[in-house]
């Protein structure tokens, strides 16, 4: 198979189905996103030493495969590969699991710290991008609902590996302070 086609020369592409839409459609702006989440769990995947939270990651990745093909599809059909609860729960279940393993929160924290948090950080914030598109998608077209719950989960896991990491490297979180107003 050729990695070209030639059949997007004109701004166009195929959904699922075959139907052809403009790339900058709702639809695929939103599986786009979803596509460079997957894109930053790998770049923070290469910074990650615990080998647990890769295979996690990698698990992800594949699911998020799954959560593109369903958002490329605009009959809503999806057989037997699609989000389902079960994978929401299990993002919810690493979630305590990775919270469990850090301080809990007092305020507000500034993203950084080593370099496997931030890379964490920065997939978290294109993961909440798809999720925004996911939505505004929602309302003009059709989606499942699971896939809007699965990109919250999945920031909210991502945030909470962030926060892992940069224990597990002695790092401490960076409180976020108010800016103090100086008198006029």
């Amino acid at each position: 198979m050729k990695l070209y086609t030639k059949t997007g020369d004109r701004g166009e592409t195929g959904l699922i189905g075959g139907q052809r839409v403009p790339k900058d459609h709702p639809r695929v702006a939103a599986y786009g996103d979803v596509d460079e989440t997957n894109a930053a769990i790998c770049l923070a995947i290469v910074a990650i030493d615990d080998a647990e939270t890769v295979e996690m990651l990698r698990a992800i990745q594949s699911e998020l495969f799954v959560l593109g093909a369903q958002l490329a599809n605009p009959s809503g059909e999806h057989g037997s590969s699609q989000i389902r609860a079960a994978n929401v729960e299990q993002l919810e279940r690493w979630i305590d699991i990775a919270s469990a393993k850090v301080e809990p929160l007092e305020s507000f924290i500034l993203p950084g710290g080593g370099e496997a948090a931030a890379r964490l950080h920065l997939a978290r914030t294109v993961c909440r991008r798809a999720e925004r598109r996911a939505v505004a998608l929602a309302k003009s077209e059709p989606i499942d609902g699971l896939c809007v719950v699965y990109l919250n989960r999945l920031s909210d896991l991502l945030f909470a590996l962030s926060r892992q990491a940069n224990h597990a490297a002695g790092i401490r979180d960076v409180p976020w302070i108010a800016p103090s107003k100086k008198p006029e």
